[in-house]
């Protein structure tokens, strides 16, 4: 299949996007792609590519689901900082669900877990020490227990790497709309777990 506006084929974005999400930057990438498979296309289509890949639902290969390890951490995106809820299982460590919100609190936590448990089914959460976990678990009648050492180190390497990933977001994910919705920010977020969670399947 090729893209209508450029006629770059399926395969060639993905590799493109692959290749970016292996830590290169677009203009590495572009130089890459020719190098490559001889595709030359600018660091600026590459970057279109990123933003125009939005998945509408992140997805797991695993059928069973013994418990949720859900975290938040604060990202900074250009002037602004927003909080990255995060939600894993525990024997792959694939990433269930991701969302973003500029507030912190038992309302955007019941709402990230409303919808965990919408795709996923009801099991039990673990988290940190947040007072907005057990609120909004009561809330959805779903059990709720305080991280292991074992839960707390799954999540919190996972946590890290994603930042370790967006550390360049407030200087190359600034909004450049007043009131953005940081549409941009999700579709990035969402390529980069659909990429993680392909390769630990792998």
């Amino acid at each position: 299949m090729l893209s209508k506006r450029n006629r770059t084929p399926s395969l060639d974005i993905d590799h493109a996007l692959y290749l970016y999400f292996l830590g290169l930057s677009t203009r590495g990438v572009a130089k890459a792609m020719f190098f490559l498979h001889k595709v030359r296309r600018s660091h600026v289509a590459i970057w279109n590519w990123i933003q125009k890949h939005n998945h509408q639902r992140i997805s797991s290969k695993r059928k069973k689901i013994s418990e949720y390890i859900v975290d938040e951490t604060i990202l900074k995106v250009g002037s602004e900082y927003i909080w990255l809820w995060v939600a894993i299982e525990p024997e792959n460590r694939q990433i269930l669900a991701l969302s973003i919100s500029k507030e912190r609190n038992m309302f955007v936590a019941e709402r990230f877990l409303s919808g965990l448990v919408k795709i996923h089914g009801k099991h039990p959460v673990s988290t940190d020490g947040g007072t907005w976990y057990p609120q909004a678990c009561r809330f959805l009648k779903i059990r709720h227990h305080l991280h292991s050492p074992l839960e707390k180190s799954l999540i919190e390497r996972t946590m890290q790497y994603i930042k370790d990933r967006t550390e360049s977001f407030d200087d190359y994910f600034p909004c450049r709309k007043a009131n953005c919705k940081l549409n941009h920010v999700i579709n990035w977020l969402n390529l980069f777990v659909c990429k993680h969670n392909k390769d630990i399947m792998a």
